[in-house]
């Protein structure tokens, strides 16, 4: 059976995106529907992604021991319901400071992702809340959807990307 992953963009998506950079562990909130959604994916047999920018690394507010941190956390809270993220893939860049071909717009994050875990393109999708998101997915040549940030994944019937 080939593989199929979601990807998610992670502040907004995964978490809370609270109008400033998540790298505190207690700033780090699962949004609602996130694991139900997840689970119901996890059950067709998908598997999951994390494609982030994290900018304040490049800025020097936080460290990237920082952010591994928060993805600790967020595979620890999933874990909990039995779902595992299969890889977190991590652009400490930012346009501001350095130009990168893995910051999303770019596609180098995703089209890594595609070659590590043999993933077809039809067989994969990208959820952001931003833009970018969706340019990143498109540049790989995988379908993007965006969505308003902190949303409910569950109305979004994402299991009919992946039948």
């Amino acid at each position: 059976m080939e593989r199929k992953v979601l990807f998610l963009d992670r502040d907004g998506v995964i978490n809370e995106e609270i109008g400033n950079y998540v790298w505190r562990l207690e700033d780090l909130q699962i949004n609602f529907g996130l694991v139900e959604s997840l689970a119901d994916l996890k059950r067709i047999g998908v598997d999951f992604v994390v494609i982030t920018n994290q900018g304040g690394i490049a800025k020097g507010l936080y460290t990237m021991e920082d952010v591994r941190a928060v993805h600790q956390k967020i595979q620890a809270e999933l874990g909990r319901h039995e779902i595992e993220i299969l890889d977190f893939f991590v652009s400490p860049h930012h346009d501001l400071i350095s130009n990168s071909l893995d910051r999303k717009p770019k596609s180098l994050m995703i089209e890594r992702a595609l070659h590590r875990y043999k993933v077809k393109a039809e067989n994969a999708l990208m959820i952001g809340d931003k833009d970018s998101d969706v340019q990143a997915a498109n540049s790989a040549g995988i379908k993007g959807l965006k969505i308003k940030a902190n949303s409910d994944l569950r109305g979004l019937n994402l299991s009919q990307y992946f039948l």
